[in-house]
């Protein structure tokens, strides 16, 4: 076994191997970049390396950089992570070539399999299903145009290199293919250092299922279940479960012995994931093979027990599989959410900041469910613009999916973040969904289902009077507080006591009744009472207690004259008045939002790519102006609706920040 292993990684992932290899008793060692000098994998490491700028490029991609690192720490291993060089062929023959191993595949099943153009041609020599395509290098858009022409539309692009949702679009037309291919081009140069893609037929209202594999260097190779990763973005995973509501046993069988087979024809040997596309009759394709651990591991080894890391580390040491097909059992239902420093709200753009509340739900098993957080990240720290922006993977185990579903929820209610823009709101609300629970899923669900964007729903039913409830209590305690500072708390022998309250939830009024009861308060709301219990102080960014029986927590934000909070997926304002000042609150005008329609505002912090426009020129609705480049994503702002360009601030390389102006109209 291994005295030390370096990870050639950043992040969650890299944090992830730390915790695995400090149990096995493995030293490690990190690398950094000059963005992640006081990153928590640095601090987590045995010891740390600085190997560049922060532009990936220039730092986690660069082979010899991570070579010298292992030299001079004398780190006998390498562990990849996911991204940057966990499926580059080049980079496990690097290490060989320097005595080192490489914690994963041999670079033969990576040249097979890990190239999205040659997997599909082993795959299809294998006799596996694949999905219509073009399996050859596409040299420019004419071409790119011709092929979707042939094979019909929807089409998706795809980076050969690609992963993670970069270099990927989805294309229903001509003039979408051009500039698709474009854009999947670019992405995948900037985060694969390979640009090329290639084209498949898009199936629609698909499912995506994947099958977790592992091998040996003795040609074992076993099966651990399904993932499902429907629910999907801009192609990029937000919610994985295991194992997946569609799959039956001998569906299960099919594909678990179909994965096993071709990575078998490879010679694969390490953890890897052979990914299909499903339809809803459980027809199944193969889509790809990730060469490397996926970002969705956890929910695996949730339901089977086994360390997937640990496995890995055990065969890269030359060790035989310790477990048989049949050794491996599936055991209740896991769900893992990636919480992302995005806005929901603005179409999900990224946001960049520092972390000012980070506070995860706590860790740990509690009557047999079982919440997780894979992070790296910390309060205080930064979110930058260079890399991924997960902050973090929410996971929650349970017996059956309605509980790990009602885990999860609960947890993402008790998860704190502040200052930057994140999911939490969005992932809590889809938790509430009726269609998510029911399971009936596709990748097309989010665009489905929230065709307008996200924007958190107002509180309704007994959602609402639970939040109305929070908020008559948190304003209770923070009353009870000035008073003590006034010096104007009652004596111990002070009789019992009722205040009649307003608690305005957004536009919604609800009367409410405050009354002293032994161990907590009641809160009467419209006639109904509901008994009380928190241990919540001012300042705190989450209220946990019971209300009516029943255990919550509810997100807490301090606004002027009140509080925002968040809870099962909706949000509101609250402000809890008397009723004279309730009286006279309803007489104050509403604020009215300043007009921005005739400026094109920066959605989120980026570099400007391209400005696509120019001083004079009409533009029509849907055309577009300009690129925004942010966490490796390039973003097109279009027009919203036909006008002239009057004036343009930006220009190509400039750094903007949310709302920064870019061009007005006329």
């Amino acid at each position: 076994m291994f005295d030390k292993i370096l990870i050639a990684n950043r992040g969650e992932i890299a944090c992830r191997v730390i915790k695995t290899a400090r149990r096995m008793g493995i030293k490690t060692v990190a690398v950094y970049s000059d963005a992640d000098r006081d990153a928590l994998h640095v601090e987590m490491a045995d010891e740390a390396v600085l190997i560049g700028p922060a532009a990936a490029a220039q730092s986690y991609l660069v082979i010899e950089k991570i070579v010298e690192a292992c030299k001079a720490t004398g780190a006998q291993a390498v562990h990849p992570g996911y991204g940057f060089l966990s499926e580059r062929e080049a980079f496990p023959k690097a290490l060989a070539e320097a005595g080192i191993v490489f914690i994963g595949p041999n670079p033969g099943a990576i040249a097979a399999m890990g190239d999205k153009i040659e997997s599909k041609k082993a795959a299809a020599a294998a006799n596996v299903s694949t999905v219509p395509g073009f399996l050859g290098v596409i040299e420019g858009p004419e071409q790119a145009v011709r092929i979707a022409d042939e094979i019909g539309y929807p089409v998706m692009i795809k980076a050969s290199a690609g992963g993670g949702g970069k270099g990927m679009r989805i294309a229903h037309s001509a003039d979408e293919v051009a500039e698709g291919f474009a854009r999947a081009k670019s992405e995948a140069a900037s985060s694969f250092g390979d640009d090329r893609v290639f084209i498949e037929k898009f199936i629609t209202d698909p499912r995506h299922i994947e099958i977790q594999v592992l091998g040996d260097k003795h040609g074992n190779v076993i099966y651990l279940g399904e993932r499902e990763c429907s629910i999907q973005r801009r192609n990029q995973k937000v919610i994985e479960e295991a194992p997946s509501p569609l799959l039956d046993e001998e569906t299960r069988r099919r594909m678990g012995e179909q994965a096993v087979a071709l990575a078998k024809a490879v010679g694969y040997d390490s953890a890897g994931t052979v990914e299909f596309v499903a339809g809803q009759d459980k027809s199944f394709y193969f889509l790809e093979m990730n060469t490397r651990l996926q970002v969705e591991h956890p929910v695996t080894e949730m339901i089977t027990g086994i360390d997937l890391v640990e496995e890995m580390i055990r065969v890269a040491a030359g060790e035989k599989l310790r477990l048989s097909q049949s050794d491996v059992k599936l055991n209740g239902w896991s769900v893992e959410s990636r919480i992302y420093a995005e806005d929901p709200v603005r179409n999900f753009l990224p946001s960049t900041g520092r972390l000012v509340t980070y506070r995860p739900p706590q860790e740990g098993e509690r009557e047999g469910v079982t919440v997780r957080n894979d992070t790296g990240v910390y309060e205080g720290g930064e979110i930058s613009i260079y890399y991924d922006p997960m902050i973090a993977k929410l996971v929650t185990h349970a017996p059956t999916r309605e509980q790990a579903i009602q885990a999860q929820a609960t947890a993402l209610d008790a998860f704190a973040i502040d200052g930057i823009r994140h999911n939490i709101p969005f992932l809590s609300a889809l938790m509430q969904h009726p269609r998510w629970k029911s399971g009936k899923l596709s990748t097309g669900y989010i665009a489905e289902e929230f065709p307008q964007g996200f924007k958190a729903p107002a509180p309704e039913g007994e959602v609402a009077l639970r939040m109305a409830a929070v908020g008559a209590a948190i304003d209770h305690v923070l009353n009870e507080r000035k008073r003590q500072i006034s010096g104007q708390m009652r004596p111990a022998s002070a009789v019992k006591f009722e205040r009649e309250r307003v608690v305005m939830l957004g536009s919604q009024r609800h009367e409410v009744l405050v009354e002293d009861i032994d161990g907590g308060f009641a809160i009467a709301i419209d006639g109904q009472s509901w008994p009380v219990e928190s241990f919540w102080l001012p300042g705190q960014p989450v209220w946990e207690g019971n209300v009516g029986g029943e255990a919550i927590a509810v997100q807490v934000r301090s606004i002027l004259n009140g509080v925002a909070l968040s809870h099962a997926g909706a949000a509101a304002e609250v402000r809890v008045y008397t009723k004279r000042e309730a009286e006279l609150a309803a007489l104050m005008p509403e604020r009215l939002e300043a007009d921005t329609g005739k400026q094109l505002l920066c959605p989120m912090p980026g570099l400007v790519k391209a400005i696509s426009v120019s001083v004079g020129q009409e533009v029509k609705t849907g055309e577009p102006l300009c690129i925004v480049e942010a966490m490796k994503m390039e973003n097109v702002l279009r027009a919203e609706r036909d006008g002239t360009i009057a004036k343009i601030h930006a220009k190509e390389g400039d750094s903007l920040a949310v709302d920064a102006v870019i061009l007005e109209f006329a």
